[in-house]
């Protein structure tokens, strides 16, 4: 693919296709930064949004510079969804909103409006924008029930609705869906923002047709997903032909004794493109973290472009990218009314994780280990600080590390898989907005899971309720038990999960998914976010990169020796002057190495006991001996431990020399 006529569009010359396609992305930016200016909410302010272009089938144009993967992959379901309501009824100056899962959506909070682009009588294509809203009612602040089963609890489904008819606001329909939410003032602000920056996405398309021709601008658009096609099909005539398999685990099923739910992948790369098969997945849990049909394509389609960064998302990779989901009812092809929200904490990270397995081992020299959970932390109540006494929704996530690589270490503090873009929340603006003061936000020593390439670390956020009434938490997360993973040899991270009042007599460890636990002033707060899987054998990292983590305080002492079988010697600790002990490390390593498989062999329940009793630390636990318990009680999950134990052995001892 060395000529233009192999990438350009028949009756477009290169220089034109180059400078509309890069239009394309710039049209849709200027549809962010409109929201970025205009938005009520601060999650949105925080880039809890996305925006797209859209052909007149509602394909995927073009997406922005900074969108989150999750809302690309499934903005071409949902303007199809509107083109299927509505058929020949679609007007210019017509704006449509839909949120619904089962129509290709993500989950209820991420509100998409949808404006269609006329040249005359004909329909171009269609702006969109995607922002997620604070609350969209349902039985908790924040609209996040762990304990929904089904939709009627997560809050307002919007199927697509029209909210402009030919320019005018249809004012009642708009008021019917932020009265449905905890914060109307806010969503209704985002909801004129965000129906706002499509106007401006085609008014910078029709300025396109104006300079270079309708005919011309829609042929770039359809040129657009050729090119990305093309180059797609390109690279894979490149890579072997084959059949791979892998599989990750959602922590439990709450209706269901504990074990880990399986989500299985399957992947074939043929003449035809690229095949998967997830037929093989648990059926839906019992709790929210089931995923539709769109955001399962939309993890497909992430996973596979993160091993293509040099290719654009749009609709031409799409074609190339074959699903077969299995039957209805699985965690990975919910139906209604089965609940969804948490799909974001739940199948669609591990689907996303287990494609960098797969495609570590296509393409090894891009290899990368497992990455931390996505997690949202929400705080809702009312507001004690003003006579009024408005309801407040703190709504937090958190940056964690990336796996580890074939060549270097993973990145840390970390935005998640989930989406690249989005922005750690101010802290200043939290406290001002809500009565929730942070008390701490720091890197966690030893969160990056050991490897001859480490994981990147992850944070640690605590904070302190002040004035607030009425008030609950509810956290959406995973992976307190299916433990962030290394390949080729490396080790896990640590677990997620929020403790309250930690250090203090009324300690509890809630665990890594709750909803509606009743929280007071005073009371505190704090979870760690897990860092990435280690790449390769930590016996094998060279000791002084370890001395430089220790340095950097990414690694205690007391884990290098345990993790790396390194032994650091502290000369001047404050000077950050440290050495180490070449002799002692041989001895050390040597001894690990002949040990460590009969580690993850010893009696669980013998194991379990020792941590109980604080003879072994959460670490040592996951690290050496491969066991899973409850992180607050010490209580053996047996289940679970087998089936954390096979995956290490297949991810790491079986790697190692």
């Amino acid at each position: 693919m060395t000529t233009n006529e192999q990438v350009t569009p028949a009756g477009l010359d290169p220089v034109t296709f180059e400078v509309l396609k890069n239009a394309f992305v710039t049209a849709v930016d200027l549809m962010s930064e409109q929201i970025m200016r205009t938005c009520y909410s601060f999650v949105i302010y925080a880039r809890d949004f996305s925006s797209a272009l859209c052909d007149a089938a509602g394909n995927t144009v073009m997406q922005g510079s900074a969108d989150i993967a999750v809302h690309v992959g499934t903005l071409h379901f949902q303007c199809k969804a509107v083109l299927e309501e509505f058929g020949e009824d679609i007007n210019p100056g017509d704006v449509f909103a839909v949120n619904d899962p089962y129509r290709g959506g993500t989950h209820f909070n991420d509100v998409s409006f949808i404006r269609p682009i006329f040249v005359g009588s004909e329909i171009i294509g269609f702006a969109q924008n995607k922002g997620h809203w604070a609350d969209v009612g349902g039985n908790v602040p924040g609209s996040f029930d762990v304990n929904a089963k089904e939709h009627f609890s997560e809050g307002l489904r919007i199927t697509p609705v029209r909210l402009w008819h030919r320019g005018k606001q249809l004012r009642d329909v708009a008021q019917l869906l932020v009265s449905n939410t905890r914060s109307p003032y806010s969503c209704m602000g985002d909801l004129n923002a965000q129906a706002e920056a499509t106007a401006v996405c085609e008014r910078e398309l029709l300025r396109l047709v104006g300079r270079y021709g309708k005919d011309t601008v829609v042929a770039a658009m359809e040129g657009a997903q050729d090119y990305v096609e093309r180059i797609v099909r390109h690279k894979l005539a490149e890579l072997p032909r084959g059949e791979w398999e892998t599989v990750d685990y959602l922590d439990a099923d709450p209706s269901k004794p504990e074990g880990l739910v399986p989500i299985s992948v399957k992947m074939r790369i043929d003449d035809a493109g690229i095949h998967y098969d997830l037929s093989g997945s648990a059926p839906a849990v019992s709790t929210f973290l089931n995923s539709g049909y769109g955001t399962t394509h939309s993890a497909l389609y992430a996973g596979t472009k993160t091993f293509f960064p040099d290719v654009p998302l749009n609709s031409g990779l799409y074609r190339v990218v074959h699903a077969e989901l299995g039957p209805e009812g699985t965690v990975v092809n919910a139906a209604w009314p089965t609940a969804v929200t948490g799909f974001c904490s739940g199948p669609y990270e591990k689907l996303m994780n287990a494609l960098f397995e797969i495609w570590s081992q296509v393409m090894p020299e891009r290899a990368m280990a497992c990455a931390f959970n996505l997690e949202y932390l929400l705080v809702g109540g009312r507001d004690g600080r003003t006579e009024d006494r408005p309801y407040f929704m703190w709504y937090d996530w958190m940056a964690g590390g990336w796996g580890g690589r074939a060549t270097k270490d993973g990145s840390g503090a970390t935005a998640p898989v989930f989406g690249p873009g989005l922005a750690v929340q101010p802290v200043e603006g939290q406290e001002r907005l809500s009565p929730v003061l942070t008390s701490q936000h720091a890197i966690v020593t030893d969160s990056g899971g050991p490897g001859r390439h480490r994981g990147g670390c992850g944070l640690e956020k605590g904070g302190v309720l002040t004035d607030c009434e009425s008030t609950v938490m509810s956290y959406c997360c995973d992976r307190a038990r299916s433990i962030t993973w290394g390949i080729s040899g490396g080790l896990p991270s640590l677990p997620h999960g929020v403790w309250l009042n930690k250090g203090t007599e009324d300690e509890r460890f809630l665990g890594a998914t709750f909803s509606n636990v009743a929280i007071e002033p005073g009371n505190s707060f704090t979870r760690p976010s897990a860092g990435g899987g280690g790449y390769g054998d930590p016996l094998t990292r060279d000791p002084d990169l370890v001395v430089e983590d220790v340095i950097d305080g990414y690694v205690s002492v007391e884990r290098a020796a345990a993790d790396y079988g390194v032994v650091v010697l502290p000369i001047d600790p404050e000077l950050d002057q440290y050495e180490v002990d070449t002799a002692a490390t041989a001895e050390l390593r040597t001894s690990i190495a002949a040990q460590r498989r009969d580690w993850l062999a010893e009696d669980p329940h013998a194991v379990a006991r020792r941590y109980r009793a604080g003879e072994l630390d959460m670490l040592d636990v996951i690290r050496r001996y491969g066991v899973i318990v409850d992180w607050g009680t010490g209580e053996l999950h047996e289940n679970t431990t087998r089936q954390y134990r096979e995956l290490l052995q297949k991810r790491a001892a079986a790697h190692w020399s």
